[in-house]
């Protein structure tokens, strides 16, 4: 549907139409009931589970409805041209769209307005066609279908009479849920209601006359047939037989070149229709007022991001055009990218199984007269956007992000609504009796001579009351009783406009074509702005189309992780999905392809205005800021389409006579005639001027096609390898509408398997390699993490996929969440079975054991389990979300294709909830589904914690000494307190004599840090403990936190609290404990062996030299600057950087021991804070001497801090021995920039010379120097310390 020409193969179609259709009742078979119809109705009643003896009588026919009700099958009367080979006709899908309803009959008691309503079809290559319906009702002629109508009617009174006598005490009630009319009191109202009289009535069926076009001309087609019924029902025979006009419409009027208007002629008027140049908005027709008016632009805007995240988008309405209005007019509002999955604006009543469709669809239901929301059954509503049109009422999925900068866009929207007089909220009155109103309208169109154009004195009358307050209530009244004053305000605003000439193209189309592309340019506006510089992240890595095609799947085309890092913040959480979907990477595929072939033309308009942009602000760099801007070419775009409409272009040759055989065709008032086909079936032989274009195009085109041929590439593979790169991630291609038999249903569904599992590999795949990526880049540098807001958007999309696989194929459906009704079937059957045996359990032993003999029990796999802390969780309210937190959960344990497995392997539940052919029940996919989940195992998930931060988690820790250095239990009172990235549990008191105890607080995130300590009283108070280790009972993480020191006054450094540093431990078995996990581990506390290695007596361990130790230093600076690079979501903890294994604090550590001497008479250990002190007493007592008055002041306030920040540490009421202390020193001194200036200061004075050996790089000018610099480094960043680090120290 873009500017360019037609679609498919074949001399290109320069025709304005394709075809002209005819359908109606079929005289010689009679009347056939619809069995679609019928047999979607006995579905339906079945899937209620209504009463089953109405199943039985419906059987064969539909007897409890009225005859006149009910559908019986419509047929393609004829068509012109018989075939056309770009657009070969199918009969089938054409009547089925022409008719969805099949035929209705009416009688002269009964509304006949003629319905006006367009459809689309959509061809498997995505290309598309249009067609534009009026229905009308003619009299039956034929004696036949009168008599057996009336057969039909003696049938139905005899089966409500028998029905009436059976159940006489409830009769009210089975007669009123019986009849359609619903409120009858008797037998004989019921007759009257419910007759047709052969000799009483006139019986009038329904007709359609019908264009199908390459483009969505929507206005001229509509024109057009409106003329033409006209004709046909005005008391003068039309100016000439309506052959010729149709053959006009099919073979002379042209398509009108792009950027130009084209004038042709109807019965009795002209009709203008104008084609968008090559750099304006592709062509869109639909009046983009009535969609704003029937859904309000909130609603509009909400829809139209669930359309952008690819949601499923059910559209509901009475109304056949509402439907296709809303459709054509949110997917013209998608521009540049255009909607790649299931499209069906109009479904018809037997294609509903296609709402099972487990893939992104926008479809479109017709809603029966007084059935509400809640008759609907829908197989899956987890991902569903529902938009009820006619009640102005969307209801949105559960979890989805906002549009960017939704209030200034609704603002600047609704600005432009204004200026057209229509109100944002919409128009509530326009669907209470709109059908009505629209029936009248229509009905002024054919009545009055004019063609549909407004009388001006209706503006002068307008102008007479424009001020009255009466009125104005008055005509607020008319408005919602729909009667047809609208027509007046409609045209009001122009009067001022109105000029002395009437205009050649109506007013009020020309303020829709305005209005239309007015709410286009603004809304393709924001798309230029938000990937203005979407080319930068394009990834162009193939030298040449075949390689690229042979290799799309594998190749990455798109920078995703850069392009998120590049915007707005408040963007991130909608562009993080949205560059997920099809419809983006089809548009960056588009681009690459674009190198080797002709720009899509979507893709050549975008391009076009982001140069535009580029050229007026010359501020590329500056092109990422949320600050919203406005669109600024609204002007010139309502200009060009007015000037195309003032000053027509082309016109095109008018309707002549044609060579007819004389008699046939007689005009009868009221009936459209039998045409001519002889003359309808072929156009004019020369093919007019206008072929030549389409010759020009061809050559092109062969020239293409030999050039390909000549790379080497086969065509047939290459198209084969087109249209499967194209269609990579689209799990289904536009579904067939006319073959409608079992086997087409069935290879439907095994195409959704197929797509599925595709899906699935894909999405797995891509979870792996984006955290396997990070992680190869992260090696060793402090903790791996994804950016939390990628990985969000991976997983939120595979519990979407796991939503829509669980709905495929469902046998009745049960709450919004197909999922969690299975699980929630399933813990039922288990609870029932869980007396008699137990749910399984995980292998392994039943404690994990250390060198002690003290360990955490271990945890029990159950999905049971899992499910009921889901539903101990207050803060999840809906179905959809227990089901998301559960997916989460297992995902989190590495549990989740386990866990499914487990679900599954109930057979017996799997056949009663799921059809044969459901996903869940083809064996060999769901085996390799699982096994795709199963690889999901190789990482690290923290998707449950860092998401429910607000519930309460039990947690278990044991502490394990070292046995056979230390008793294993202190008679000291000792305690712990536990802190993570999201809080800490503040001090817990250990029950005495307990190394084991569990605690219940909120969610602490990702644990950090324990503190362990007593109070040294009793005996056996000094403790030397091995780790703690500390597990979260929902999740199952454990976390190990090293220690190897001890705990008590007179032993170690004289510590009776210490402050550990955690890591993970991989959930295997406990030969592995120790061992690391896959993801790099977080770096853990000093252990015992290092800090012995270097204050040891014996000096066996080697020790780092200088160099190493330079090193050392500088890695741990580097590793701070790092964390500070990266974007905030992605930073690891800080405080791993600083006292971690290879931290600042350690690396500093090395250089106080350098050369230290430690070792004293008697074996009293000397340790670092010691020096430190000393320097402390130094400067408290001299006064140095500096070189000058300013060196002086800055080296007097650097003491001053420096033996402020001590004296706070040693006063701190904190029982943290010598080690410890040196650890605070160094955190403060780095949070407050302080360290640079401490070194030199420590490394002049007089207690070195004491304490240090000559050659201790303390005191070594130079290195003293460069570690300075290196220190200062850390002077730009803002670091903020973990409250256990520095808790008590009052600076």
């Amino acid at each position: 549907m873009s500017g360019s020409g037609g679609p498919g193969p074949g001399a290109a179609p320069c025709r304005f139409a394709h075809y002209f259709v005819l359908c109606g009742i079929d005289a010689e078979s009679g009347l056939e009931p619809d069995e679609l119809a019928v047999l979607y109705k006995w579905l339906e009643a079945d899937l209620h589970g209504k009463r089953s003896d109405t199943a039985d009588k419906t059987s064969g026919e539909n007897f409890d409805q009225s005859p006149l009700r009910r559908t019986f099958k419509s047929k393609v009367l004829a068509h012109y041209p018989q075939n056309i080979e770009w657009n070969p006709f199918d009969q089938d899908a054409v009547n089925m769209l022409c008719m969805p309803k099949g035929l209705s009959f009416r009688t002269q008691a009964d509304n006949r307005d003629p319905q006006l309503h367009s459809f689309i079809i959509t061809r498997e290559d995505g290309s598309r066609t249009y067609g534009f319906v009026l229905t009308f009702y003619e009299e039956v002629t034929s004696k036949q279908i009168c008599t057996a109508m009336q057969t039909l009617y003696q049938m139905h009174n005899a089966e409500q009479y028998s029905s009436v006598c059976a159940s006489s005490s409830c009769s009210m009630d089975s007669l009123a849920s019986s009849i359609d009319e619903g409120d009858a009191t008797s037998l004989a109202k019921l007759q009257r209601y419910n007759s047709y009289d052969i000799s009483r009535d006139t019986l009038y069926v329904s007709k359609c006359i019908c264009l199908i076009t390459p483009l969505p001309f929507m206005q001229a087609c509509k024109k057009f047939l409106i003329q033409l019924y006209k004709a046909v029902t005005s008391q003068q025979p039309p100016p000439l037989p309506l052959e010729s006009y149709i053959h006009n419409i099919l073979y002379e009027v042209p398509l009108p070149p792009p950027g130009r208007s084209l004038k042709f002629y109807g019965v009795y008027e002209p009709i203008i229709c104008q084609r968008p140049g090559p750099n304006e908005l592709p062509l869109s027709d639909y009046p983009l007022r009535e969609v704003f008016e029937l859904l309000g632009l909130e609603n509009l805007v909400q829809v139209f991001t669930c359309v952008l995240l690819e949601m499923q988008i059910l559209l509901y309405s009475q109304d056949y055009q509402r439907l296709m209005t809303v459709a054509e007019g949110i997917t013209t509002l998608l521009f540049p990218f255009q909607w790649q999955h299931v499209y069906v604006p109009i479904l018809p009543a037997s294609l509903l199984h296609f709402l099972d469709a487990p893939v992104p669809y926008l479809m479109g239901l017709q809603s029966k007269e007084g059935t509400d929301r809640s008759k609907l059954e829908l197989p899956q509503e987890a991902n569903l956007c529902f938009v009820d049109i006619d009640n102005h009422f969307i209801e949105l999925p559960e979890e989805f992000p906002q549009f960017p900068n939704k209030l200034e866009f609704i603002q600047e929207i609704s600005e432009v609504l204004l200026q057209f007089g229509i109100p944002p909220e919409g128009n509530l009155h326009c669907s209470d009796s709109a059908t009505k109103l629209k029936n009248l309208v229509l009905s002024d169109l054919v009545n009055d001579k004019k063609n549909g154009n407004i009388p001006s004195n209706a503006l002068t009358m307008y102008e007479l009351l424009k001020g009255n307050e009466t009125i104005a209530r008055l005509q607020a009244l008319a408005k919602r009783t729909g009667v047809t004053m609208e027509k007046i305000t409609i045209t009001a605003p122009l009067a001022e406009k109105e000029k002395d000439g009437k205009l050649p193209c109506e007013e009020v189309e020309l303020r829709d074509y305005k209005l239309n592309v007015q709410l286009r340019e603004v809304f393709a506006n924001r798309f230029t702005q938000m990937f203005a510089d979407y080319e930068a992240f394009v990834i162009q890595a193939a030298p040449d189309m075949e390689s690229w095609l042979t290799n799309r799947e594998q190749m990455q085309n798109f920078d995703k992780a850069s392009f998120l890092s590049d915007q707005p913040e408040p963007y991130l959480p909608f562009l993080s999905h949205f560059i997920e979907t099809q419809m983006f990477a089809t548009f960056i595929d588009n681009k690459i392809i674009s190198q080797w072939e002709e720009k899509d033309p979507f893709l050549r308009v975008f391009d076009s205005r982001i140069e535009k942009i580029r050229l007026y602000n010359v501020r590329a760099p500056a092109l990422r800021t949320s600050n919203y801007q406005k669109c600024s070419t609204l002007k010139e775009a309502a200009q060009s389409i007015e000037q195309r409409l003032m000053k027509i272009d082309h016109t095109a040759i008018h309707p002549h006579l044609l060579d007819m055989k004389i008699g046939q065709g007689k005009y009868e008032q009221g009936f459209f005639p039998k045409l001519q086909s002889d003359v309808l079936a072929t156009g004019p032989t020369n093919n007019n001027r206008w072929a030549s274009r389409s010759t020009t195009t061809q050559r092109r085109k062969d020239r293409l096609r030999q050039h390909s041929e000549h790379i080497g590439l086969d065509n047939d593979l290459r198209e084969k390898y087109m249209q499967e790169a194209r269609s990579l991630g689209k799990n289904l291609r536009q579904p067939k509408l006319s073959d409608l038999s079992p086997a087409v249903i069935a290879q439907t569904n095994w195409k959704f398997v197929e797509g599925l599992l595709k899906e699935c590999r894909m999405k797995t795949k891509r979870m792996l390699v984006e955290k396997m990526g990070h992680e190869a880049v992260e090696l060793g540098h402090g903790e791996a993490n994804i950016t939390g807001l990628e990985e969000n958007t991976l997983i939120a999309s595979l519990c979407d996929l796991l939503e829509r696989i669980w709905s495929h194929g469902l046998q009745v459906k049960q709450g919004k969440s197909a999922l969690w009704s299975h699980l929630l079937q399933y813990q039922e059957r288990e609870e029932k079975q869980e007396h008699s045996a137990e749910s399984p359990v995980a292998v392994g032993t039943e404690r994990r054991k250390s060198d002690t003999g003290i360990s955490l029990p271990t945890l029990r796999v159950s999905l049971i389990q899992d499910m009921r802390h889901v539903q101990n969780m207050s803060e999840i309210k809906t179905d959809v979300g227990r089901a998301r937190a559960w997916i989460r959960l297992s995902l989190e344990k590495k549990l989740l294709s386990q866990h499914l497995k487990q679900l599954l392997s109930n057979q017996a539940l799997a056949k009663k909830l799921y059809k044969r052919y459901a996903f869940l029940r083809c064996e060999e996919e769901r085996e390799q589904f699982l096994y795709h989940l199963l690889s999901l195992n190789a990482v690290d998930y923290f998707c449950f914690t860092s998401v429910f931060t607000t519930i309460m988690i039990p947690y278990r820790s044991v502490i394990i000494p070292i046995k056979k250095l230390s008793n294993a239990i202190t008679t000291s009172n000792p305690w712990i307190c536990v802190s993570g990235e999201l809080g800490e549990t503040g001090v817990m008191q250990i029950p005495k004599n307990h190394l084991e105890m569990t605690f219940e607080c909120q969610n602490l995130g990702k644990l950090t840090t324990v503190q362990i300590g007593h109070d040294n009283s009793g005996l056996l108070a000094k403790w030397l403990v091995d780790c703690v280790m500390v597990r979260n009972e929902i999740t199952g993480h454990t976390y190990k936190f090293p220690c190897g020191r001890w705990l008590g006054k007179g032993i170690d450094d004289g510590s009776l609290e210490r402050i550990l540093i955690g890591e993970l431990v991989s959930s295997t078995s406990d030969e592995e404990l120790g061992k690391q996990c896959r993801t790099p581990p977080q770096q853990k506390s000093p252990t015992m062996a290092r800090r012995l290695s270097i204050t040891s007596l014996t000096g066996k361990n080697t020790k780092p030299n200088a160099g190493q130790i330079q090193e050392g230093i500088g890695e741990a600076v580097n590793n701070i600057v790092k964390h500070f690079h990266k974007p905030e979501k992605e930073r690891g903890s800080l405080t791993i950087l600083l006292c971690g294994e290879n931290g600042l604090v350690a690396a500093l550590e090395q250089v106080f021991h350098h050369g230290f001497k430690s070792a004293r008479i008697f074996h009293k250990n000397v340790f670092i804070w010691d020096f430190i002190e000393k320097a402390v007493a130094y400067f408290e007592t001299s006064d140095q001497i500096g070189d000058n008055e300013e060196a002086l002041l800055l080296q007097r306030s650097s003491c001053k801090t420096f033996c402020h920040y001590v004296n706070a540490i040693n006063t701190a009421p904190r029982n943290i021995g010598k080690d410890g202390k040196f650890q605070i020193l160094v955190c403060l001194g780095t949070r407050d920039h302080l360290l640079s200036q401490w070194i030199p200061l420590l490394a002049e004075c007089p207690p070195i010379t004491r304490m240090y050996e000559e050659n201790a790089l303390l005191r070594d000018r130079m290195t003293v120097n460069s570690l300075i610099r290196v220190l200062q480094t850390l002077q730009d960043f803002n670091i903020i310390l973990e409250g256990s680090l520095i808790k008590g120290v009052d600076v």
